[in-house]
């Protein structure tokens, strides 16, 4: 039986990040992933959308500078621009395993289960590992209704060689708004469907409300209240029935995108046999991400129950975490506070630290600075369709509690939010501080 010190389970970015950090520390360490090396957000998620979404922004651009500057028009050519896609994702599993084998780390291409608390099965063999991490990160929710099989998911959409001329969207999270807004700019009529009273609902709703204006004028249906009952094939594509309330209807579509969330992704692990504690939520885990059941494992990432969002840069920062704590023993504990986060529509929606509601959920004494920014300068030679924001400070100490952002370059400029809220800054701070002009980042002064 082979043995290690560290054996890691997922070789996304969370995962890389511990294995190299315990190999550099001198541990024996190895890492398996039964998909290719890379994870979600190089493969499958932020990575290849983002590509896709320039595109779809630089198009927009173009069309809204016409007879402003700018003669023609641009369309998206979706095969060229899957080509350009697979530019970044080809390469990632290969060179990943590269880097694992330069850092003195072994790679496996399994399955992985736990046969007890420190043994595992990787294929055919067993292993022994002083310590187990576990990113596996999540996978898409399955469907349950009749017609679930006609469904496709994210990972299937991003590998698409052509569009219908329809397409809809299950779920009203940050997925379906970014790929709506992506092929509606690729001239594809769009319809979303919500069984929620509120799309992304885990942002600031005052924001929210001038992404959904957006969308409709990109010719996007945002159906809320609204519920998928049955999925049939019909000719070339499919029927859908939908109910809201008590009226039932039925959508004509060439393709149906399951995105109703995730779920953590433990289901090949065999967790009972590890003796690890786990729910619906993911791997229970303790303040230093070690197993509440199991002090052999640790968990970090969309597979671990914590309070951490289900984002890239939250999945690494745990991961950092949880390898200082293998290597030194626990001795850091998590702060998500000041992470942003952003939906990637046409304009950006983003937001970082905390909403209005839950603001006042806390009894924080605090004041909003909020507004509509189309007309302000930067608004005017962007020409933002929207523009707004929405700002919180704590009344005693002056310092940003939450900031929230919809328009043009907004994924950026929450970044200034998060790094004045990290670091303690006050309002007056910001206020006066000679930010480069003209630039986004200079209306920041304005927005507290």
């Amino acid at each position: 039986m082979r043995k290690y010190d560290v054996f890691v389970i997922g070789a996304g970015m969370a995962g890389a990040a511990v294995a190299k950090k315990c190999a550099s520390k001198g541990l024996k360490t190895a890492i398996s992933d039964y998909r290719p090396y890379g994870g979600t957000c190089a493969l499958r998620g932020c990575d290849p959308k983002k590509v896709l979404v320039d595109a779809a922004n630089l198009h927009e651009k173009t069309r809204l500078h016409l007879g402003k500057g700018l003669d023609g028009d641009s369309s998206i050519n979706w095969q060229a621009l899957m080509a350009f896609k697979n530019t970044f994702t080809d390469p990632v599993p290969e060179k990943m395993e590269k880097g694992f084998g330069k850092a003195g780390i072994d790679t496996y291409h399994c399955p992985i289960s736990f046969v007890d608390e420190k043994t595992l099965q990787a294929g055919d063999e067993q292993i022994s590992a002083e310590k187990i991490v576990v990113v596996t990160g999540a996978r898409p929710r399955q469907l349950d209704i009749a017609g679930k099989e006609h469904t496709i998911t994210s990972d299937d959409f991003l590998n698409l060689d052509k569009l219908p001329r329809h397409i809809t969207f299950l779920g009203g999270g940050y997925i379906s708004f970014e790929f709506a807004h992506l092929v509606a700019r690729a001239g594809i009529s769009v319809t979303i469907i919500d069984h929620g009273a509120h799309a992304l609902k885990h942002f600031e709703q005052d924001m929210v409300k001038h992404v959904l204006r957006v969308s409709k004028e990109a010719g996007i249906d945002v159906k809320l209240n609204t519920a998928a009952r049955e999925i049939k094939a019909q000719g070339k594509g499919y029927a859908l029935t939908l109910v809201n309330g008590g009226d039932e209807q039925t959508l004509e579509t060439g393709l149906v995108v399951r995105a109703i969330g995730r779920v953590p992704e433990t289901e090949q692990l065999a967790l009972d046999k590890g003796n690890v504690t786990h729910s619906k939520k993911g791997i229970a885990v303790n303040e230093f991400l070690q197993s509440t059941s199991n002090p052999r494992v640790y968990a970090a990432g969309d597979v671990a129950d914590t309070a951490g969002l289900p984002l890239t840069p939250i999945a690494v920062y745990e991961g950092h975490v949880l390898a200082s704590n293998v290597v030194k023993g626990n001795n850091r504990k998590l702060n998500y506070s000041e992470i942003p986060t952003v939906v990637f529509t046409i304009p950006a929606l983003a937001s970082v630290g905390l909403t209005e509601e839950q603001a006042i959920a806390q009894d924080l004494n605090f004041k909003v600075s909020t507004g509509d920014a189309t007309k302000w300068y930067n608004g005017r030679r962007t020409q933002a369709k929207a523009y707004a924001y929405k700002v919180l400070t704590d009344k005693e100490n002056n310092t940003i509690i939450g900031a929230h952002l919809v328009g043009p370059h907004a994924e950026e400029t929450i970044n200034l939010f998060a790094l004045a809220m990290k670091g303690g800054m006050q309002a007056r701070d910001i206020q006066s501080f000679p930010f480069s002009y003209p630039t986004m980042g200079s209306d920041v002064a304005y927005m507290v």
